[in-house]
């Protein structure tokens, strides 16, 4: 069983790097963190390698020992966490394909199966909820630490708890983690209620710019790295941009991009309400995702990317 053999795999190792997609938000963080403090109660020592990410996660507990890279050549153990793709690991993927044994713990239907060993659930809202249900197979001890890493990545991929994918686990288990005295409202705060002067700033500028297209079902914004120095922005800034357009009336898709740093194009976020598989529209740019909610990078000009993206988008409109 895949489950035995994750974790024969992690009692047989003497070292362990856990590892995220670039820019994580907090399932991505919450999950690697969770599992980081687990192993740590179970005996074992793992690196977590995250070299940049939004300073409102810093309450989480462990966050003080996150390396921005590490100087292993080859790690016995190497775990994948909420990414779809090895591409997705960016420049740490090195980490993991050196590794005598690679696994990847995922919740993406688009999850290409990189690791030696794959657990992935499509029909999980958050790899949170998966990491929830290995620890406790395991039997390894889900302290009150463990559990506000986990409810994170939770609320985090519900939205609050209130995207589709949300499940009838979803709730068993955050009622479980209050009994383990997880405070749920300030959490809740702190990763959906609270944010920077600089997201603020950059929120507004992306408003500013709000276009609707195709009968109004769709809108489109967009970020540049001058508008980033301009208000001084930090890691983390743009999350949750791309949801203003969501949150329109009669909108379907709300699409947002954002230029990234050393000529490597745009970030592409996509988001839908009801009908549109906005992840099959990120696959056609080497991305993946959620059925309603998918990412992509592409290569271009500005007006060049978002032609190409709309195009795409507009296809998928009924």
């Amino acid at each position: 069983m895949t489950l035995d053999n994750i974790l024969e795999e992690i009692n047989q190792a003497e070292s362990i790097v856990i590892l995220t997609h670039e820019n994580p938000d907090g399932d991505a963080i919450g999950s690697s963190l969770a599992l980081y403090n687990a192993l740590k109660n179970y005996g074992k020592n793992a690196d977590v390698i995250i070299p940049e990410y939004s300073r409102c996660f810093e309450f989480l507990p462990g966050t003080d020992i996150i390396k921005k890279d590490s100087d292993v050549e080859q790690y016995d153990l190497a775990i994948s966490l909420d990414a779809a793709t090895l591409k997705m690991l960016n420049g740490w993927s090195k980490h993991f394909e050196n590794a005598k044994t690679s696994i990847v713990i995922d919740h993406h239907g688009t999850n290409t199966m990189y690791g030696d060993i794959n657990y992935v659930n499509p029909d999980s809202p958050a790899c949170a909820q998966i990491l929830l249900v290995l620890l406790e197979y395991f039997k390894m001890e889900i302290t009150k630490e463990i559990g506000t890493c986990l409810l994170t990545g939770i609320i985090t991929d519900t939205g609050g708890f209130k995207y589709q994918g949300t499940n009838v686990e979803t709730f068993e288990f955050v009622a479980e983690l209050l009994n383990k005295g997880v405070n749920v409202s300030k959490i809740y705060r702190r990763v959906l209620e609270t944010t920077t002067r600089t997201s603020f700033e950059l929120r507004r500028i992306a408003e500013s710019r709000l276009e609707f297209l195709y009968d109004d079902k769709a809108v489109f914004t967009y970020i540049t790295l001058d508008d980033e120095e301009k208000v001084h922005s930090e890691t983390g800034d743009h999350e949750g941009i791309v949801s203003i357009g969501k949150c329109i009336e009669g909108v379907e898709v709300s699409v947002f991009i954002r230029e990234l740093k050393n000529g490597k194009g745009w970030k592409v976020s996509l988001r839908s309400n009801e009908y549109v598989n906005v992840s099959d529209v990120a696959l056609l740019f080497g991305g993946g995702g959620h059925p309603r909610a998918a990412g992509c990078n592409i290569q271009g000009d500005l007006q060049s990317v978002k032609d190409k993206i709309m195009n795409e988008v507009r296809a998928c409109l009924k």
